[in-house]
């Protein structure tokens, strides 16, 4: 015989938890804005995320990211796509990619390919997919100037430092304001020309550097002196310097990246040459070792932590939007800054004689 209900015993009913919608109905503002809340997302009006925080609180809401997952298909993974990982410019955009979406509450996958062809960066971005992201960054990828070459990827697809046709969201280091800018330094310090250690020709970043040198010297009347090339290492502005060092009229030179100027000044010492006494050198990127050069080495510095915290915006402002309603491409560009130490001077009088 079943056992009868005590009487005045009421029937419990489970309550259904409180959801995104329910926060954003309450808090007045849509969906997207409640997930950006949740997510740790910047780009939220301060009033607004305390409004979203308090509404949250009255309702007990808690984000549960299994459930997001199962009924949204969002994993809370984003794939990298990167290149010359060993590269200081490139390692430091993925660390910086990494912290960002750390922050947002993702964490990040990184596949390296290892060659610059189509068949290698759509199996780069198979992997990745394979491996259930939310989206994609791919960091300088130079297939991408190929005309005609797209990412098949399914997901959303934000690009560091390349993409010229701007086909996708991008993210820019502003390259040729960098090299205009230390190109400038050096012709208004009173140096006739400047000379350029440029970076492999295979670099998008390389590549802009020296044209905008290159421009720069043209439209100040300047001669344009022959360009350089190294492959961003010490031993190859070790290599090069040693030909300048032997090169009276060489009194400025900017070099595309740090550790090339590294090696350029040991060669310059070597073949008793003077920084900046006999030769000035400007470097790029701002690496944490260049305030300690012999000299302290004059640079541009680039803003890898902005560049990896815009390129994880932009990739989850498209996650966050129905397939059919994500935003245009966009490109946000992140200017550099001449960092001017002891390297560089004015050319002496016996120089400018």
């Amino acid at each position: 015989m079943e056992p009868s209900a005590t009487p005045g015993a009421t029937t419990r009913t489970k309550q259904r938890p409180p959801s995104q919608a329910d926060v954003a109905a309450l808090a007045g503002v849509s969906s997207q804005t409640v997930s950006r809340v949740a997510n740790h997302r910047s780009n939220v009006e301060p009033e607004t995320r305390d409004r979203v925080l308090s509404a949250m609180r009255m309702l007990g809401y808690q984000r549960n990211s299994a459930a997001r997952a199962l009924t949204l298909g969002r994993f809370h993974v984003l794939g990298v796509v990167a290149f010359d990982i060993a590269a200081q410019g490139n390692a430091r955009t993925l660390a910086a990619i990494s912290h960002a979406a750390q922050a947002s509450g993702y964490s990040v996958n990184v596949v390296c390919a290892e060659e610059q062809t189509e068949d290698a960066v759509q199996q780069a971005v198979r992997q990745l997919t394979d491996q259930a992201v939310d989206g994609l960054v791919v960091i300088e990828a130079q297939i991408l100037d190929r005309r005609g070459f797209n990412v098949t990827s399914g997901v959303p697809v934000v690009v560091a430092d390349g993409d010229p046709e701007r086909r996708f969201h991008s993210v820019d280091t502003d390259q040729a304001a960098g090299a205009t800018a230390a190109t400038r330094h050096l012709l208004d310090l009173g140096h006739r020309t400047v000379w350029h250690l440029g970076g492999p020709q295979d670099s998008y970043a390389a590549r802009r550097r020296a044209a905008a040198w290159h421009t720069e010297l043209k439209n100040a009347g300047a001669p344009v002196p022959p360009l350089e090339l190294g492959d961003w290492t010490a031993a190859s502005g070790y290599r090069i310097g040693k030909a300048l060092a032997t090169r009276p009229e060489v009194t400025a030179v900017f070099a595309a990246n740090d550790h090339m100027a590294l090696g350029l000044m040991l060669a310059l010492r070597e073949a008793g040459r003077r920084v900046p006494e006999d030769v000035s050198v400007v470097g790029f990127d701002d690496v944490p070792e260049s305030a300690y050069f012999a000299p302290p080495l004059s640079t541009v510095r680039q803003d890898f932590e902005e560049v990896g915290r815009q390129c994880v915006e932009l990739l989850l402002d498209q996650v966050d939007s129905p397939p059919g309603e994500r935003p245009a491409a966009r490109l946000i560009s992140v200017t550099p800054e001449l960092v001017v130490r002891s390297s560089s001077a004015p050319p002496s009088a016996r120089l400018r004689a």
